[in-house]
């Protein structure tokens, strides 16, 4: 699957900080999940006016943005196409609306597709023998491509040339197709999966770290004015702080509150507005959800605190472990209120506060 758009035109299922591929390993919860950033449907013109057009309109991610700009400028001075670049972080984050961002910078057009949808190296070759001068290949979750389309990847990125085989067995022929000069632009979540012979044929890698509460209040005061919503600056402070370090997930709770403050308030988004609004909708002060609450009272209140496996875990939250291993551990992590050990999960005095409940006089941390 891929497409094929001129920089600045729409598209449907755009984000507003990314475009999202590869719905196959999602389990039906992690969609529904009012944090996990994924846009519907009803939501596409709202996420398609919010993307960034140009490096200067993305906020945060400043030593990325900075980088970036060197290796385009320097690109477009010298009047060729930028190397290829890598860009992998938690979901979310931007990838994808960088690479849009590159090539609108080079005035070029941007080939989408993704890593779960080139399972041949077929599927690759037809991708790349359709690429014109100067165009940018984005390719999404690019660390699940077949292996097979890998290794055709390597020659296409290095010498911009494929090898198709024409016939089978002991006739087979190997016939060279030049390919124009492009850009590959990747994008991972999880950049470790990646082969060392590809990662090493990106002459640009960036890792993209999560937002500040100060960077996300400039992503929502912005999303604001573009979406013409009436806003003080303590509601967008509250939702900016429970936003989990994620413009996507901003985005999605601005637009959730502005739908309480419709119905239920006076129409603009205040403080009141965003705290009964996220009350609503079941994300506290830290910007935990259902699920990660239910994470950490199982791990409380069940198992006295841990350690216990991933897999009880899971079962005793209803959920695949997969689920809670990419979707809730990761951020309950990074907060501080569960540890992996070698023996399982562990929770920490801050969940205990968390939960308002009395740490056991015997629990070992």
């Amino acid at each position: 699957m891929t497409e094929s758009f001129e920089p600045g035109t729409g598209r449907d299922g755009v984000d507003s900080y990314e475009l999202e591929f590869g719905d196959q390993t999602m389990t039906g919860a992690e969609r529904e999940r009012l944090v996990s950033g994924r846009a519907e449907t009803a939501e596409r013109d709202d996420e398609a006016a919010l993307r960034p057009k140009g490096l200067a309109d993305f906020i945060g991610q400043p030593k990325v943005r900075e980088q970036l700009s060197l290796v385009l400028d320097a690109a477009k001075a010298r009047q060729k196409a930028p190397d290829h670049v890598l860009l992998s972080g938690p979901p979310g984050l931007g990838k994808t609306t960088l690479a849009m961002i590159v090539a609108h910078e080079m005035n070029s057009s941007l080939r989408v597709t993704s890593g779960p949808a080139v399972q041949h190296a077929g599927d690759l070759a037809a991708i790349l023998s359709s690429l014109e001068e100067g165009e940018v290949l984005f390719i999404d979750e690019i660390h699940r491509m077949a292996r097979a389309a890998e290794e055709m990847l390597y020659v296409a990125m290095e010498d911009f040339r494929v090898d198709v085989i024409v016939g089978k067995g002991p006739g087979a022929t190997a016939i060279p197709l030049d390919l124009p000069q492009f850009t590959l632009v990747g994008a991972t979540t999880r950049s470790g999966l990646l082969p060392a012979p590809l990662r090493d044929r990106f002459g640009f890698t960036a890792l993209l770290d999560f937002y500040s509460s100060a960077d996300l209040l400039t992503v929502l005061q912005r999303s604001a004015r573009m979406l013409g919503i009436d806003s003080e600056l303590a509601g967008l402070e509250e939702i900016s702080t429970r936003s989990r370090g994620t413009p996507r997930i901003a985005n999605r709770l601005l637009r959730r509150v502005r739908d309480w403050a419709q119905v239920r308030g006076s129409g603009i988004i205040d403080e009141e507005a965003a705290t009964n609004a996220l009350r609503v909708y079941e994300v506290d002060e830290l910007g935990l959800d259902r699920l990660d609450r239910s994470v950490l009272q199982v791990l409380c209140k069940r198992f006295g605190g841990g350690p216990v496996g991933l897999g009880t875990l899971a079962v005793s939250v209803g959920e695949e472990a997969d689920t809670v291993e990419t979707v809730s551990e990761p951020y309950l992590v990074r907060e501080g209120l569960i540890s992996r050990t070698p023996r399982g999960r562990v929770a920490t005095t801050a969940a205990w506060n968390h939960l308002k409940m009395q740490i056991p006089a015997n629990y070992e941390f």
